[in-house]
């Protein structure tokens, strides 16, 4: 029997905008497209294992509002388990406002709502299906004491934890030092590393891994969008992996499908290069849906895409930008792709 991966993590509703660019300050631009999702990194990464016929739970809490009742019907219709998801009274459920540029890119604001309630005391009260788990997917939106708790229950039954630091923020050496995926990406690299954002390339992604690695975790990840994404660990490993190439619709999710495709994969029992492929994969092709949890691809989809990567191909005149890059840790012969930073 397979052991469950289990979330803990945010929860939300995502508003978001289509804008031909952002305004500036004191500005009024015209959107052309206004939608809802459900959204929030945790659940979205729920939704991500979900999709990718692996079982999954999460532990969260929502609302007492209506926004709350959809979000956890939301999540039951999508097939993560929900009996762990806790409702704050007299709380709003999390909000994001997120705007999206014509090409992908995206500014997001965040309304934590209720995600600032799911205390160490939630996470505790749900031990038994932590110890239970295969391995635990976590992130930050939610206080940092819950995020400390989660690591140390998981290490204390031998649980594996996959950090995605996002939002960017320093953490302490202590919760570094249990966790066993660290998955930044480019901006949450720079601000752990103490560096200018921006300042990451595949030239130099090695030197700030290393830092990384050198604070505790086992493994790291950092994820460089279009540039792929790179791994170390403490076993001596080390592999530049290529992004695929695909028509980028939104990118507000891509991050969460990355992670989740990884988990599945390394639950699954595949190495770590041909792990990081399947995650670079689900990552493609979420930028080529809108929204955060409808962009989730299927095993299905991620496997085809795999065989066949120009399958994600553009339609109604868009067109592919050429590869630009080429990369000697290049571990597939098809063309090398792009996903934003998320």
């Amino acid at each position: 029997m397979r052991k469950p991966i289990v979330v803990v993590g945010s929860v939300n509703l995502d508003l978001t905008v289509s804008v031909a660019r952002l305004p500036v300050p004191g500005e009024t631009v015209t959107g052309s497209v206004f939608r809802t999702f459900f959204g929030g990194k945790g659940a979205n990464q729920a939704v991500g294992v979900a999709r990718l016929n692996y079982p999954v739970s999460i532990i969260a809490k929502v609302g007492d509002d209506d926004i709350g009742k959809r979000l956890r019907m939301g999540l039951r219709g999508a097939g993560v388990g929900t009996r762990a998801v806790g409702v704050a009274k007299r709380t709003s459920s999390g909000i994001a406002l997120i705007t999206t540029v014509t090409g992908g890119q995206n500014s997001i604001v965040v309304v934590p709502g209720a995600n600032g309630e799911l205390l160490p005391a939630d996470v505790r009260a749900h031990e038994t299906l932590i110890k239970n788990a295969g391995m635990i997917l976590t992130q930050i939106e939610m206080p940092l004491e819950t995020l400390i708790c989660t690591a140390s229950v998981a290490r204390r039954h031998g649980v594996p934890v996959m950090l995605d630091p996002a939002p960017a923020r320093d953490l302490p050496l202590e919760l570094l030092r249990q966790i066993t995926w660290l998955t930044p990406n480019e901006t949450e690299s720079c601000l752990m590393c103490g560096l200018p954002a921006g300042s990451i390339t595949p030239e130099n992604v090695v030197r700030h891994a290393e830092e990384l690695l050198r604070r505790g975790p086992e493994n790291v990840v950092i994820k460089m969008g279009e540039q792929g994404s790179y791994l170390a660990n403490k076993s001596g490993q080390r592999c530049l992996v290529p992004a695929f190439r695909v028509p980028t619709v939104d990118s507000t999710a891509a991050g969460d499908a990355f992670n989740a495709g990884l988990a599945v994969a390394l639950m699954r029992g595949e190495g770590l290069e041909k792990a990081m492929r399947f995650a670079s994969a689900a990552a493609a092709l979420s930028v080529t849906k809108q929204g955060a949890q409808s962009s989730m691809a299927s095993a299905r989809d991620v496997m085809r895409f795999l065989r066949n990567p120009k399958s994600a191909s553009p339609r109604r005149g868009m067109r592919e930008q050429p590869n630009t890059r080429k990369t000697a840790s290049l571990i597939s012969k098809g063309e090398v792709g792009s996903w934003e930073r998320m």
